[in-house]
């Protein structure tokens, strides 16, 4: 193997700089020539296809996002698109490529592999829902994120002695909402994997300010049934009779743009690293994870075919620890 590409798909994470990093490096340092794509997919079917040296991805370890770009594309989901981008990865000279980002970017990269071309994947998704690693590249930094926000909202929460509700990123998986509902110390958590009755919310809220409490967090996942728009709209309708109203802060694209933690440096950079090394022993078609504290690879078979489940012992315990 000589010539080699990597590319970032998806939704940006912190880390994935550490990631590209590792992958230009450690190929470099195998004699490979290395080829960076620029905004994923879609720059692979257009060609955007750059060689990268040592020097061209100094200084970016510290950077949150990706300095390959990203790009949703759904040409790619057709077969005349995966065409295309076999076509450009073959007029390039490129043999195998590397494939940074989550669960779409991991079907598009089984999808290659399917076809015959030899591709790695390595996990890197904030929503941590993809199946394969324990904790992905940005999971940390977001969560950071979430936390600094909940526990500032905290503070003026107290102040005035008013319920805010904070709604993190999770389109599908609740596992950020959750986590930084126990490590922040809220009140009540919603999350998609379990549907939450306004009610009952109200409920939570009320019981914590009888409790004594000076304050109420809630923490919602977007992707919840009720999310901070469905809540806020029910509380407000319902003020009179619920007693109190919810001051709603949506963290939103926040939580992806922050300069990512020593956790999602070293992850990226472990993960870059044995992307290649996986390359150089010939293992294809495979994801690059974490799983119990080790670096594993997970057959992109399994990947595309399985979710990932949110412990819910967990949520159990995030009300425990609300009382």
């Amino acid at each position: 193997m000589k010539h080699i590409a990597l590319l970032t798909s998806g939704g940006d994470a912190p880390g994935m700089n550490a990631a590209i990093r590792a992958v230009v490096r450690t190929g470099l340092a195998k004699g490979w020539d290395v080829f960076g794509i620029r905004h994923g997919y879609a720059g692979l079917i257009s060609g955007e296809i750059v060689p990268l040296g040592a020097r061209d991805v100094g200084g970016i370890i510290q950077q949150g996002g990706t300095m390959l770009g990203t790009a949703r594309c759904p040409e790619f989901k057709t077969t005349v698109g995966r065409v295309k981008a076999l076509s450009q990865l073959r007029r390039h000279g490129i043999e195998a490529l590397v494939v940074i980002g989550g669960n779409g970017s991991q079907t598009g990269a089984y999808a290659l592999s399917q076809m015959g071309f030899p591709v790695v994947g390595v996990a890197s998704t904030i929503d941590n829902d993809l199946y394969g690693c324990d904790i992905s590249i940005g999971v940390d930094t977001a969560l950071n994120i979430s936390l600094e926000a909940i526990d500032r909202l905290k503070v003026t929460a107290s102040s005035h002695h008013r319920a805010f509700l904070v709604e993190v990123m999770g389109r599908e998986c609740g596992y950020l909402a959750l986590m930084a509902a126990i490590a922040g110390g809220a009140e009540t958590v919603i999350i998609p994997e379990e549907e939450t009755d306004p009610e009952a919310v109200a409920t939570e809220l009320r019981a914590a300010y009888n409790n004594g409490k000076a304050h109420a967090i809630v923490v919602v996942a977007e992707g919840a049934r009720y999310n901070a728009e469905g809540m806020a709209l029910h509380f407000q309708v319902h003020k009179e009779r619920l007693g109190f109203d919810l001051r709603v802060t949506k963290l939103g694209h926040v939580q992806r743009g922050g300069t990512p933690s020593s956790f999602d440096r070293l992850l990226g950079t472990r993960l870059g690293a044995a992307a290649t090394e996986q390359l150089a022993e010939g293992g294809y078609g495979v994801l690059m994870g974490l799983l119990k504290g080790e670096i594993t690879s997970t057959p992109l078979t399994e990947v595309t075919a399985n979710k990932k489940q949110l412990d819910l012992h967990l949520l159990e315990l995030a009300r425990v620890l609300a009382l």
